[in-house]
C-alpha cells in the first residue's frame, strides 16, 4: 500500500477481519489446527496493511464453543495456528454465544467491532470490517464502521445486493482500501438481505 502522507490519509486506521470464510477456509465448528487453511491473498493483504501502519484484528462468531462442540483450548489452538500462518494481530475477539443468548457481541450486533476499536484506540469511522456474510457487514454498519463484503459460495445474493462495498476476493478488497474507496456506510440497504445471523 502507498505510504506517502497524502495516500496514507486515505487508509483506515484499522481493518478487522471475520475469521472463517474470510481469513481461513470455513471448516464448520473446527477445533483442529491441522485444518487451518488460509484464504488466497490473506497473508499478502495482512502484510501490506501492517507495512502501511494499519492495525489488524479478528472479530468472529464462534458458537461452536457455546454449543459444546469444541473447547476453549481447541479454539485457542486453532487461533495459534492461524497466527503462525498469517502473522500477529493487534486484537483477536470471538463471541462464544448462541444466537438465542441475546448477547451484544455476536455479529450482526456491533459489540465486538466496538470493543476491538476501543482496545485499538481507533474511532469506528476509521475502521473497516472485512467479511464474507451479511452479519459481518451489518455489525460494521451498526458500529459506525465501514465494511467490505468478500462473497463465498455460502454468501446469499441478497447480502451481496445490500452491501455498499463488495470485492471479488481479498486482492480486490486490498485495492478498495488502497484507493480510499473503503469509506462510507457499510450497509447500502437496511431493508434488504437476510444477514446470516444464525450461521457460525
Amino acid at each position: 500500500m502507498p505510504r506517502s502522507s497524502e495516500s496514507t490519509a486515505r487508509l483506515p486506521r484499522a481493518v478487522l477481519f471475520d475469521r472463517d470464510g474470510t481469513l481461513i477456509a470455513d471448516v464448520p465448528y473446527n477445533g483442529d489446527p491441522a485444518l487451518v487453511d488460509p484464504m488466497p491473498g490473506a497473508r499478502a493483504l495482512l502484510d501490506e496493511l501492517r507495512a502501511a501502519g494499519v492495525l489488524v484484528g479478528i472479530v468472529s462468531n464462534q458458537s461452536a464453543i457455546g454449543r459444546g462442540l469444541i473447547t476453549t483450548a481447541q479454539y485457542e489452538a486453532v487461533t495459534a495456528r492461524l497466527t503462525e500462518l498469517l502473522g500477529a494481530f493487534d486484537v483477536i475477539l470471538a463471541c462464544p454465544h448462541l444466537p438465542t443468548d441475546g448477547c451484544d457481541c455476536r455479529k450482526p450486533a456491533p459489540g465486538m467491532v466496538l470493543e476491538a476499536c476501543r482496545r485499538l484506540e481507533v474511532p469506528p469511522a476509521t475502521t473497516v470490517v472485512i467479511g464474507d456474510i451479511g452479519s459481518d457487514i451489518q455489525a460494521a454498519h451498526r458500529a459506525g464502521a465501514s465494511g467490505i463484503l468478500v462473497p463465498t459460495p455460502v454468501t446469499r445474493a441478497a447480502e451481496v445486493g445490500a452491501c455498499r462495498h463488495v470485492a471479488r476476493d481479498l486482492a480486490e478488497a486490498a485495492e478498495l482500501i488502497r484507493s480510499g474507496a473503503w469509506s462510507g456506510p457499510a450497509w447500502a440497504d437496511t431493508e434488504r438481505a437476510d444477514t446470516g445471523e444464525a450461521a457460525r
